[in-house]
């Protein structure tokens, strides 16, 4: 048996709820009940990480480290009018995003990020406000 080696650049892995594991195609959005996906991803510019959107993963937290480079997650306000807070990742950190928490990320330099979570009833919202 020939075990493949995996670009986790180019593809992701999900993680099914029987214990499977896949190589599929890299969503930012809804996946299968149940699969959780990891994916991979190397960043030049703000626009590569959908800095003009706020995400959001109502099923489950979801994991954001930051392999290589510098990078800051914004999380949205939950109140109106209220700062955003803001966390920052350098090279081998991660921060738990909680369900159900907007957050958004913008880049230091070119970067190589990691997402964990459960894809499932991803949504994205455009900002309204862009500072």
């Amino acid at each position: 048996m020939t075990t493949p080696v995996i670009d986790l650049f180019a593809s992701a892995l999900q993680f099914r709820p029987d214990g499977d594991v896949r190589v599929a195609e890299r969503r930012m959005t809804s996946s299968d009940s149940g699969t959780w996906q990891i994916a991979t991803f190397h960043v030049e510019n703000d626009a590569e990480v959908h800095a003009d959107h706020w995400e959001m993963h109502p099923e489950a937290e979801e994991a954001v480290c930051c392999l290589t480079g510098d990078v800051r997650l914004y999380f949205r306000p939950t109140t109106p009018g209220g700062a955003e807070d803001m966390v920052r990742l350098s090279a081998g950190t991660a921060v738990i995003v909680p369900r159900g928490r907007w957050h958004r990320l913008e880049l230091n330099a070119p970067s190589d990020l990691m997402s964990i979570t459960l894809r499932h009833g991803t949504r994205l919202e455009k900002r309204t406000r862009i500072h």
